[in-house]
């Protein structure tokens, strides 16, 4: 029986083995009254007090075998230990990046006592203690923020860093401020990565037996006409280039199943016969991510 298992001999049979269920659908509690205080869960809570049930479940042998398997690899976890390890990891080597902080920024020009901006300072007055150092409360136990490093972000294209309340603006001591990216930054971006564009569109063109070659001078020009759209639109930095290689490859993907020819260069000619549109064309609404 042993050798038919291991061989897959009995993967089209199918068993019946008994699996754990929930004698109680899982839910949350808002448990404290401040906003700080995260939501416990009452499952882990009482799991213990209501226990649990089991039903028979039909299942293939590898399916039951894989079930059975984690079901015990399960059994020789203390997740007490782990959350205690957890714990300890995100109090002393935590990162938290918070994006899009001038979101909460008061707006210059914006009526003071009322409205929008008193709903911004109140997050930022929410934020302050975790970031200054404070014990959360967490399902997992106490965790003290007190050497977590704190990263934010921010366009402040329409508020400035100084529009964030003084207390707020002091615990970021450390400020930079980004460039946008050039041509060839882009140029970069498209080659450099493991996982660059250029590479993935053609491994995914390469799924309908099509093999893509991309010249250098292409790639050149792709840049240039995402550095060109930035600066006539909205600047999204590198997202612009996702825009650029759909619009481009668009037709290819589209006749890539039907193509006799499966050997394809994408030169610079190609690149400005179907991306000199974009830059023409004021309304450019639909190039937009």
């Amino acid at each position: 029986m042993r050798d038919q298992l291991r061989e897959g001999r009995l993967d089209e049979r199918t068993v019946d083995i008994d699996v754990q269920a929930s004698a109680m659908p899982a839910f949350e509690v808002i448990a404290g009254s401040s906003a700080e205080e995260i939501g416990i869960n009452l499952k882990d809570m009482m799991g213990n007090m209501f226990g649990n049930r089991s039903k028979t479940r039909r299942l293939t042998v590898p399916d039951a075998l894989e079930y059975l398997v984690g079901e015990e690899q399960a059994k020789l976890v203390d997740m007490d230990s782990v959350s205690r390890t957890a714990v300890q990891r995100v109090e002393q080597a935590g990162i938290i990046f918070i994006d899009e902080i001038d979101k909460i920024a008061s707006r210059d020009g914006a009526s003071g006592g009322h409205g929008p901006d008193i709903s911004r300072e109140g997050v930022q007055r929410d934020i302050l203690p975790i970031v200054e150092g404070t014990t959360v409360n967490s399902k997992h136990g106490m965790v003290k923020t007190d050497h977590i490093l704190f990263i934010a972000a921010g366009a402040f294209h329409v508020s400035k860093p100084s529009d964030l309340i003084p207390e707020l603006q002091g615990r970021f001591p450390i400020r930079v401020e980004l460039e946008p990216l050039t041509r060839e930054d882009f140029v970069r971006i498209l080659t450099e990565p493991r996982s660059a564009l250029v590479k993935q569109y053609v491994a995914l063109l390469g799924t309908e037996h099509l093999e893509v070659a991309f010249t250098p001078d292409a790639i050149e020009r792709i840049a240039d006409f995402a550095a060109r759209v930035n600066e006539v639109t909205e600047n999204i930095g590198a997202r612009r280039l996702h825009t650029v290689m759909e619009r481009l490859l668009d037709e290819l993907s589209f006749d890539a199943p039907d193509l006799q020819e499966k050997s394809v260069t994408i030169d610079e000619a190609y690149v400005q016969r179907m991306l000199a549109d974009i830059v023409k064309n004021e309304d450019l609404s639909r190039y937009i991510l």
